[in-house]
């Protein structure tokens, strides 16, 4: 049992799914680079402001040192919070004191779909690896199962096929185990 609720990692709830997101004059993303553990404390003052943001959270299980069964729900890039808005969006999250650093992401339309495949991989309860550094490999979208359609890079990670999704701007991406019948060469 979670130590406490899972909270809000996407507002609004549509905002990976609208049409027009990249079409709005002035609009853009932001990497938000946080201070160290004050993602879900950014998310927090950013959600009542109505600034859209999307922070991944994957489920982690350990065990208290009682020996009791623990999950909490973390970030899946580490300081790292997405947050799409105007100039003067972007001056507001400064004010909220959980800020280090806001790099402007020059290709929206790559992140979109990025984040948009991540969300996708969370939602079919896949179990995510994150891998810090790309890989080369193969590019390959996946034909079958509750994963298809998904484009990715297949990579190996202790003698098993892995299919990596990775956010380019950030260098940084996760894996799910798959194999090689699942998917076809693009």
């Amino acid at each position: 049992m979670p130590i406490l609720t899972r909270e809000t990692e996407l507002f609004p709830f549509d905002l990976l799914d609208r049409k027009d997101i990249l079409s709005e004059e002035g609009m853009g993303w932001w990497a938000v680079y946080t201070i160290s553990r004050r993602e879900k404390e950014l998310m927090r003052r950013l959600e009542p402001m109505g600034i859209s943001f999307y922070c991944p959270m994957i489920e982690k299980k350990y065990r208290s040192p009682a020996g009791r069964a623990r999950i909490s729900y973390v970030p899946m890039f580490s300081n790292y919070v997405f947050v799409h808005g105007d100039e003067e969006t972007r001056h507001k999250i400064w004010t909220t004191n959980c800020v280090s650093q806001c790099v402007t992401v020059p290709d929206g339309e790559k992140l979109t779909h990025d984040l948009k495949q991540i969300k996708q991989l969370i939602t079919a309860g896949a179990p995510v690896t994150l891998e810090e550094l790309l890989q080369p490999g193969t590019s390959v979208r996946v034909k079958s199962g509750s994963l298809a359609g998904q484009e990715g890079v297949i990579i190996e990670r202790r003698g098993k096929r892995h299919l990596l999704v990775a956010v380019t701007f950030l260098q940084q991406g996760v894996s799910v185990e798959i194999e090689d019948y699942a998917v076809e060469a693009i």
